[in-house]
């Protein structure tokens, strides 16, 4: 598995000077040097490469930093853990436990901090991608760049994040741009809190290879040498998140395919689809439509996201991490199974209590389960659910279960005060969600429409991808109000005959496609109906 992050014949850059290197080692002003070699045997193999760049921001020393001055950004507490393991035994994370958590700050450009940003302008580095100009992440832009679309704009926030619990090392997020260090403290001087700021390592941008995802599989393997597994920055995403999604399908495959090349079998590819996770659409979207800048994920890329949520994870994951080998961990299994049980019973619980709508808007009290409306001449004999009352605006499951613990809890009192029947036959009043499975349960009845009609949608697309686009259909903010300035970029750019064109350009989100879909179907029928009664007048 190759993963080379920004080392492929990396180059660094700080002002006008150029030299070989995959970054600055931490803390020391020595660079690690670039893997050329692999770079020219790639090449040798055909692969196709490209170059693309990114950018880190000086670091700061945080006791020159005026923190007084800047606005606090205070740690969640208590914290709500990544790990559903975490949430199911209801612990906090370790910082949280042992109080340790530290705070990030926020400071802001302003309108010197611009005038330097430009002023300098001429001292930033010419790059070999795109005329010299670079081929930056989009949507991580240095400050240069952010000025530079944006001269409306008289200040952008910049996070001011602590590396660690033991360090006076500052990340200044936001603040990427390659000016020599001087210039670079002279521009960091201008903010809040920063005035009298020291530099303990200047910022800098890399530029590298990376090979176009098109030559890869689903499992991120190539398709020119067998075995060959590519992740990361080489395949043209950003690093973080993207880079350890993909290593994670690129290990996962090369460990099961040594595996079974070792006992002389064939195996299965680990593949994950667009509708398991955000990682098959990352592979997807790369895999098939290529990129020529560095890939962000964003949930709008996803066709299927109100179903991909952080409160599900494991409950879409687990089960198919078992069954290609890559989850083994038996606290994990036994947390995901005992969480899906208990949410299948809450779920059917709501769907099987009911009260008169009337009833449902009087113990409420807030007028949200539906208040007057519900008291409306007709509809005293009609009843709801409550998974049907949940799914109203505004309406909480803990506002829900409260209303049917009141219920359970005074049909035990009559019932026992009738001396109807004895405790152990009558129901015990409804206790609250526990928080490891309270979002799943709300989020599971309130998009639950809204899901359907997502289904709905894509099957329609799908059946559209043979559809023609006008050739003169515009492509501006004042026609298509919904889409990207980088969708109506690239489609302006490219301008796409059929939908199924339009969907293998990279960064096109489904919902804009469908947006775009049915306006240009609401303008056939349109003309159509034009024409129908034109012809009806002569």
């Amino acid at each position: 598995v190759i993963t080379t992050g920004t080392f492929l014949r990396g180059v660094l850059m700080l002002g006008k000077d150029r030299y070989s290197g995959g970054r600055h080692l931490r803390d020391s002003e020595k660079v690690e040097p670039p893997s050329v070699g692999l770079a020219q045997t790639l090449a040798r193999f055909g692969f196709p490469l490209a170059r693309l760049k990114t950018g880190t921001p000086a670091r700061l020393n945080g006791d020159t930093i005026n923190w007084d001055a800047c606005t606090i950004q205070p740690s969640e507490n208590p914290a709500n853990p990544f790990s559903h393991i975490r949430q199911f035994l209801g612990e906090q994370p370790p910082n949280v436990q042992k109080n340790t958590l530290i705070d990030c700050y926020m400071s802001r450009t302003n309108e010197e901090t611009h005038k330097l940003v430009m002023d300098y302008a001429h001292t930033l580095p010419e790059y070999d991608g795109m005329d010299g100009k670079g081929n930056g992440p989009r949507y991580c832009p240095s400050i240069y760049k952010k000025v530079e679309r944006f001269p409306e704009r008289t200040g952008h926030n910049s996070f001011l994040e602590p590396e660690g619990l033991n360090t006076n090392i500052v990340y200044p997020n936001g603040m990427s741009g390659p000016y020599p260090p001087e210039i670079q403290q002279m521009i960091f001087r201008t903010m809040p809190g920063l005035e009298n700021v020291e530099i303990m390592s200047p910022g800098y941008d890399v530029e590298y290879d990376f090979v176009n995802p098109q030559s890869l599989t689903h499992t991120l393997e190539t398709k020119t040498i067998s075995g060959l597994f590519l992740a990361g920055q080489i395949c043209g995403t950003t690093g973080y998140e993207e880079a350890a999604a993909q290593g994670i399908i690129a290990g996962a495959n090369a460990g099961r395919a040594a595996a079974a090349s070792s006992l002389g079998d064939s195996t299965t590819p680990f593949v994950l689809g667009r509708d398991e996770g955000y990682i098959g659409v990352l592979i997807d979207d790369l895999v098939t439509r290529g990129t020529q800048e560095p890939y962000r994920m964003f949930t709008s890329r996803a066709e299927y996201r109100i179903s991909l949520r952080a409160d599900n994870a494991d409950l879409r994951l687990t089960r198919k991490g078992v069954e290609y080998g890559v989850v083994r961990d038996e606290e994990r299994i036994a947390s995901v199974e005992a969480r899906e049980m208990m949410i299948e019973d809450r779920v059917a619980d709501l769907k099987k209590f009911k009260l008169f709508v009337t009833e449902w808007a009087e113990r409420d009290g807030s007028g949200l389960m539906g208040g007057d409306a519900m008291n409306r001449k007709g509809r005293e004999g009609h009843k709801k659910t409550a998974e049907e009352v949940l799914g109203m605006p505004h309406v909480t499951l803990e506002a829900v279960e409260r209303v049917i613990a009141d219920v359970h809890t005074e049909e035990r009192e009559r019932a026992l005060a009738a001396a109807e029947a004895v405790s152990s036959e009558l129901p015990v009043a409804m206790q609250a969600s526990p928080p490891s499975i309270y979002d799943t349960v709300e989020a599971t009845i309130k998009y639950k429409s809204y899901v359907s009609r997502q289904n709905k949608d894509m099957e329609s697309w799908r059946k559209a991808q043979g559809v023609r686009i006008p050739p003169d259909l515009v492509y501006d903010h004042a026609t298509l109000p919904t889409l990207s300035k980088e969708e109506l970029e690239k489609l302006s750019n490219i301008r796409p005959a059929t939908f199924a064109e339009a969907s293998q350009i990279s960064g096109m989100t489904p919902q804009s496609l469908v947006y775009i879909y049915h306006f240009v179907t609401k303008r056939i029928k349109d003309k159509s109906g034009k024409k129908a009664a034109a012809s009806a007048t002569e």
